[in-house]
């Protein structure tokens, strides 16, 4: 793929989704391994909006157009 599919380390729905890991841990609310689970399913989510969002057309950012042929 030409660029991960995870959002930019500024995007601020990664940052909350990482702070609400974080205090959810240290809360007791959940285990470390459940923020890590929560953190990395919605992060790996929000990449992909992320990258719809600046390629509208793409499959994947950085690609050809849906309606591309692919060689």
């Amino acid at each position: 793929m030409p660029s991960p599919p995870f959002p930019s380390t500024d995007n601020a729905v990664l940052g909350l989704i990482v702070r609400q890991a974080i205090e959810s841990a240290r809360s007791g609310e959940a285990t470390v391994e459940q923020g890590i689970l929560h953190a990395a399913i919605h992060g790996w989510y929000e990449g992909q909006v992320q990258g719809e969002d600046e390629c509208p057309g793409c499959d994947f950012r950085g690609g050809l157009a849906k309606d591309s042929a692919r060689g």
